[in-house]
């Protein structure tokens, strides 16, 4: 069903927050690892059954990749093989933003347009129906989002704030002809959000998203943030990332309540096929309040960033090993979609 007007009461929930399941969608577009995309199903089987022991996920998968898919996670409790078809794996991206609504509260998911990162991928047709079909296979009513919007350019306290950066939103690629006061309205009205910080410092070389937040700021908790920073000043990284650091301990200080901001080094650079790979400890991904589970690529900063990030949620830190992931220029949180344990709509 759709929804026939948004709410005023709506709100993101954060991601540490109770979780229903975790939605991924099984990989089989070679070209987004070339020369190295036998090695990511086993990756994925790995990946699910860690996801699986203490949260149920949901893969999607049709056709010939649903047999693969089965050959290699059919036995996983706590999993489920959903009929959804897709053209790549980056369902952050495409699935839906599940957001609660009204003083119930209800769980609806936002649809908002997609088109591979700016057009830069084609086809992306199925992609840009998953929304809609997680939503009805789930029975949660739909709210069409007028903005051409990827999940992994949003990050949410759960209380009204966001992080995000204008190279992913205030673009020709992907809306033209909208304001950065237009696109606040939208995001307002759709999700609930009455405080914005642009993030516009740089993004990853490597990365394909024109910088999706989630490479390089998360939330922890509503008064702690991490941002990733490069501790040699001479890598091509290091300026703009400290420029999001700097403009992120402004904000942290003024806003309410106060957020500190703590310095999540990268990696140092990785080429594979003389191409840098596009590595962060920020994509982790959170399995509620009890488990994390962050990307490691076997580098001598791993060891930092799991203490840390131990230090600061008080979970279990579990390391997944992205180095054959990350080729496809994402990492755990790009390659999924958390769904909230709110309750839904019996209309």
């Amino acid at each position: 069903m759709s929804l026939s007007s948004p709410s005023p009461t709506r709100r993101v929930p954060a991601e540490w927050e109770p979780q229903a399941e975790i939605w991924l969608a099984w990989p089989h577009n070679l070209e987004t690892w070339p020369g190295h995309f036998d090695r990511i199903p086993q990756f994925f089987d790995h990946w699910v059954r860690r996801i699986a022991e203490s949260t149920a996920v949901r893969v999607l998968a049709v056709d010939d990749v649903a047999r693969q898919c089965e050959s290699r996670i059919g036995n996983v409790p706590n999993a489920e093989i959903v009929p959804i078809a897709t053209n790549d794996c980056w369902i952050r991206d495409y699935g839906p933003m599940f957001v609660e609504d009204g003083p119930e509260p209800r769980l609806i998911g936002v649809d908002w347009r997609y088109n591979a990162w700016g057009g830069k991928y084609p086809p992306w047709d199925c992609d840009d129906r998953a929304a809609g079909e997680i939503c009805r296979y789930l029975d949660v009513p739909i709210a069409s989002g007028a903005l051409c919007l990827e999940g992994g350019a949003m990050e949410f306290d759960g209380g009204g704030r966001l992080l995000t950066t204008p190279s992913c939103l205030l673009t020709p690629t992907r809306n033209p002809d909208w304001s950065k006061d237009a696109i606040a309205v939208e995001l307002h009205r759709q999700l609930g959000v009455v405080e914005i910080v642009w993030l516009d410092g740089g993004g990853l070389r490597g990365d394909d998203t024109d910088g999706h937040i989630d490479q390089l700021a998360r939330f922890i908790d509503p008064s702690n943030v991490v941002v990733a920073v490069c501790d040699d000043a001479s890598d091509e990284n290091a300026a703009g990332l400290e420029e999001n650091f700097r403009q992120l301990h402004l904000w942290g200080d003024a806003t309410t309540p106060e957020v500190t901001v703590h310095r999540l080094p990268i990696p140092p650079a990785r080429l594979i096929h003389g191409t840098r790979a596009p590595e962060s400890y920020c994509n982790f991904l959170r399995l509620g309040g009890d488990r994390v589970l962050v990307p490691t690529f076997g580098a001598p900063t791993d060891d930092h960033a799991l203490g840390l990030l131990r230090e600061l949620t008080g979970a279990d830190v579990i390391g997944i090993d992205c180095r054959d992931l990350v080729w496809g220029l994402g990492a755990l949180h790009c390659a999924s979609r958390d769904q909230p344990a709110a309750r839904r709509s019996a209309d």
